[in-house]
């Protein structure tokens, strides 16, 4: 059985979002998928969502949904806040890291924190794939929603709700430098660029999307061949340094090929750990071999299966209200 949201606030930044669509680079086109498919992994198990489904990645400002059919469970991953009203007026307020239960009438208004966060629903968003994926890319008009983020008055099918409410603590991600591993092109910048670059505090620009964002720092400087390339294949994590200096780190909608050297490639286990970063942020970067890059990887992947053991069903507190209000001993006025 099958219920049905409708979208009656979209929020911005807000798309459908999966485990992209691999496989495609070669083509042209991008992986795209969550910035941080950790969480997005997280909302699915919360919620009750299969595997390989679609949910909700939450950018700038979050969407208001209404229950329109059906019983709908949302999973919530991330830094947001979801008032409930419920079709009979009364209202709630959750936090995020567990699932909420939703039925006809009910409407969720998502509030963000800190992005990204992740809503996911009851047997996943069903929505139609293109190229063996539901994620939105809005450069090319690729599935999620048409092709384009959230917009008023759109339907969101989604599977019926099964199951019990579930909460789980915070997934955390490593917290330190952003590790990255030496670009093909590292043997291409003045001696001085990657002292430089691993010691300088990296301020995040407002030139930051899904493609990628802008840092400011000291100028990094190119050898006698400039930052020109011929071009080659780039990939989310790449570290590209124009004519400035100042460095981009491309993400998940990067293109597949690119003219500018790279002096590296953040690697996989920190790649979601950029997706939280905000303009005017601090990064530092610290550069490592491979094998400690798959050992990252790995260590990420085991904490990531413990946490799946984490959630458990909602212990629901009082409704003082409802409580006070019942007529639990005809006459009774005080205990005195």
């Amino acid at each position: 059985m099958s219920a049905l949201l409708i979208v009656e606030e979209p929020g911005l930044g807000v798309t459908a979002q999966d485990f992209g669509r691999p496989g495609y680079r070669r083509l042209g086109v991008p992986i795209s998928g969550a910035l941080d498919a950790f969480l997005l992994a997280a909302a699915q198990a919360l919620a009750g969502a299969p595997a390989d489904s679609a949910g909700l990645e939450v950018l700038l400002t979050g969407p208001i949904l209404r229950v329109e059919a059906g019983a709908v469970r949302l999973g919530l991953a991330g830094a947001l806040d979801v008032l409930v009203t419920r079709a009979d007026g009364s209202a709630q307020n959750f936090n995020g890291w567990r699932s909420i239960l939703l039925q006809p009438g009910d409407r969720a208004a998502i509030r963000l924190r800190r992005a990204p966060a992740y809503v996911c629903f009851s047997g996943g968003l069903l929505l139609p794939p293109a190229l063996a994926s539901r994620s939105c890319y809005p450069r090319a008009g690729l599935p999620g929603l048409a092709g384009r983020p959230l917009a008023r008055g759109d339907f969101l099918p989604c599977g019926q709700a099964m199951g019990e409410n579930l909460q789980a603590p915070p997934f955390q991600h490593y917290d330190g430098p952003i590790r990255f591993i030496a670009g093909p092109q590292a043997n291409s910048f003045d001696a001085s660029a990657m002292p430089a670059f691993c010691a300088a505090d990296w301020r995040v620009t407002g030139d930051f999307d899904r493609m990628g964002m802008r840092l400011a720092g000291p100028a990094l400087l190119h050898g006698p061949a400039g930052a020109g390339i011929v071009s080659d294949g780039v990939t989310p994590g790449a570290i590209q340094v124009p004519g400035d200096g100042q460095p981009i780190v491309l993400l998940n909608d990067c293109q597949t090929s690119g003219g500018y050297a790279k002096i590296g490639c953040v690697i996989a286990a920190d790649l979601p750990r950029l997706a939280h970063a905000r303009p005017g942020d601090a990064l530092r970067f610290q550069q490592v071999e491979l094998a400690e890059a798959a050992s990252a990887l790995r260590s990420l992947r085991r904490r990531f299966a413990l946490w799946r053991q984490s959630p458990h069903p909602v212990k629901e507190g009082l409704d003082a209200a409802k409580l006070w209000t019942a007529n639990l001993i005809s006459g009774a006025t005080n205990g005195g």
